[in-house]
C-alpha cells in the first residue's frame, strides 16, 4: 500500500484497526510511535548497487489502555512527516513487536488495515547461479500427439 492510499482510507474511517496475518487484531490501545522514511543502499549478490525507500510505521503497545488513535490524528502525523522529512508517495512497511520486531506489508480489507507477510528473495538469480524452478507436468496431462506410443519409433 502506498502512502496516498492509507491517507485516502483514513479520510473514510471512524476508527483504525490493524490485523495481523494470523487474524488477531493489534490491541486497540496501540500507538504509532514512528512514521519515517527508510533508505536502504546496498549491493546484491550479483554486484548490482540498489537503492530502496519505504515509509515506515512503527506500532507499539503500552499499558495505556484508554488510548485510542483516531484516523484524523494519524493523518496529522503522516502529513507532518511528509512535510518535515520530504516523504513522497512510497510503499508502506509496518514494524510490530511480536517475539521479535516483525516487518510487514500493508493492505486494507474495507474495515481493517492488514499486516501482510513479507519474504526475502534473491535479486540477482540470473547472476548467482540459482536455477529456474522447473515446471512440473503430469504425464497424464500430456496430449497424445506429443507422447510416444509403442512402435512409433520415438523411443
Amino acid at each position: 500500500m502506498k502512502l496516498s492510499e492509507i491517507k485516502n482510507k483514513l479520510h473514510q474511517l471512524d476508527k483504525i484497526a490493524f490485523q495481523l496475518p494470523n487474524g488477531d487484531l493489534v490491541p486497540k490501545h496501540f500507538h504509532v510511535t514512528e512514521v519515517g522514511k527508510i533508505t536502504k543502499h546496498f549491493i546484491d549478490c550479483g554486484g548490482t548497487v540498489r537503492n530502496e525507500e519505504v515509509v515506515n510505521f512503527q506500532l507499539w503497545n503500552a499499558n495505556d489502555y484508554d488510548h485510542r488513535l483516531h484516523p484524523e490524528k494519524l493523518l496529522n502525523i503522516i502529513e507532518l512527516s511528509e512535510k518535515t522529512l520530504g516523504i513522497g508517495d512510497l510503499d508502506i512497511e509496518v514494524e510490530y513487536q511480536g517475539d521479535t520486531i516483525g516487518k510487514f506489508g500493508l493492505d486494507f480489507d474495507g474495515t481493517n488495515f492488514l499486516l501482510t507477510t513479507t519474504q526475502t528473495d534473491c535479486l540477482a538469480k540470473d547472476k548467482c547461479g540459482i536455477p529456474e524452478k522447473k515446471q512440473i507436468v503430469q504425464l497424464a496431462d500430456l496430449e497424445n500427439e506429443s507422447a510416444c506410443t509403442p512402435g512409433s519409433g520415438c523411443c
